[in-house]
């Protein structure tokens, strides 16, 4: 007679593993044979022999066995190699889906030292990552083309140094054959060690210090120069910044075009900064820019996501956008049409990003490329309601 036991302690399911202190009243139970013998004929009837375990894999030999053909031409035809029949192609093809074979992705890098994987590392916070339709949308860019290439996608996120560290192992190690790189500030250990590797890379965004590596972006500071003055030409006087991400370029480059528009005209005290691109960064901002100028009367925010923050202080404070005080932001994300009003800000071609850079790593890797390269792309202001 077979035995079952019941009653397990919460989280404890089939399968897991048993330990004398996590079961509870455990409970022996007499177990039909028959139907026991069912389970062990896997279900349908037939002989435990002929049900292959989760745990096997099946091999070339059984595709060949299956298909009635050779090792070798097996090989061929998972190689997509020629000199092969149609008719024998077919066979294998049939063979594979029977026995389920897969590949191992392991014996296929040896042969072609290749993983088959290219890295998009995102060096954010999680918050912010999951927070910014940006990110996903140069996500979404980048999978498309890599999937296309029957390439697999890898998305690392960096949110500490220590994060930064375990990146530069993994990518020592060759589990990816290269790497794109979202948000990265100089002096990242990263980009050393992609240079050290001399891995096919591509920065979205271009820090200082990565001048040997492809990158591919926009224009910040030109784009912030242009929104700032539209701004201006609405009327307004007191116009601050809340600035975000000065440790990487994109950050820099917007508060240095937002400066040069102002000209003469600009006030140190009226930019309000902060490391995040995030819906609270904006709010705790505008608080402090509140208390600096209660008589501010334009805003520019690094980010669509920091304009929701501080458009939502302003309205609570008792100030109407955009008769009391206009804001612009920067993105055209999910973001700006969120706002009431909706906002004014500049639109970046955030999934054409992420397909141009997969494009510049798949031409480094095939050897098609001719060397690093820096690659703008063109923004617009788009003008809404919140000015």
């Amino acid at each position: 007679m077979f035995w079952e036991r019941s009653q397990a302690a919460p989280g404890i399911g089939a399968g897991g593993f048993w330990e004398r202190s996590q079961i509870k009243h455990q409970r022996l139970h007499p177990v039909n044979c028959e139907a026991f013998r069912g389970l062990l004929s896997g279900g349908y009837g037939c002989p435990m022999s002929e049900v292959r375990s989760a745990r096997q894999r099946a091999t070339i030999q059984d595709v060949a066995d299956e298909a009635g053909m050779s090792r070798g031409t097996v090989s061929r035809v998972l190689n997509d190699e020629p000199y092969v029949s149609p008719k024998a192609r077919e066979a294998v093809q049939d063979a594979v889906r029977r026995v389920g074979y897969v590949r191992s992705a392991a014996a296929r890098s040896l042969v072609t030292r290749r993983s088959g994987a290219i890295a998009l590392i995102v060096h954010e916070p999680s918050v912010v990552v999951l927070d910014d339709p940006n990110i996903g949308n140069i996500l979404i860019g980048t999978n498309a083309v890599l999937s296309d290439a029957d390439q697999q996608l890898v998305t690392i996120m960096v949110d500490s140094a220590r994060d930064s560290e375990r990146v530069v192992e993994y990518l020592r190690g060759g589990f990816v054959d290269g790497a794109i790189v979202l948000s990265a500030r100089d002096g990242d250990p990263i980009t050393g060690a992609i240079e050290e590797i001399g891995m096919p890379a591509c920065f979205v965004g271009h820090p200082s210090d990565a001048a040997n590596i492809s990158y591919i972006g926009i224009d910040n500071r030109d784009a912030a120069e242009q929104i700032t003055r539209r701004l201006v030409d609405t009327g307004r006087r007191r116009i601050g910044m809340l600035a975000s991400g000065l440790d990487r370029d994109s950050g820099q480059d917007r508060l240095a075009g937002f400066t040069a528009a102002l000209g003469e005209r600009f006030d140190p005290d009226l930019v309000a900064r902060n490391p995040l691109f995030s819906y609270t960064a904006g709010a705790e901002g505008m608080r402090e820019l509140l208390e600096r100028a209660p008589d501010i009367d334009g805003v520019f925010a690094a980010s669509d996501a920091v304009a929701a923050g501080a458009m939502d202080v302003l309205q609570r404070s008792g100030r109407s956008v955009p008769s009391d005080v206009g804001v612009v932001g920067f993105d055209d994300s999910a973001w700006a049409l969120r706002c009431d009003p909706q906002l004014s800000t500049v639109r970046q071609p955030a999934r054409l990003l992420g397909e141009q850079a997969a494009h510049q790593v798949l031409e480094q890797i095939g050897g098609t490329d001719d060397g690093p390269r820096g690659l703008l792309l063109p923004t617009e202001v788009v003008w809404r309601g919140s000015a």
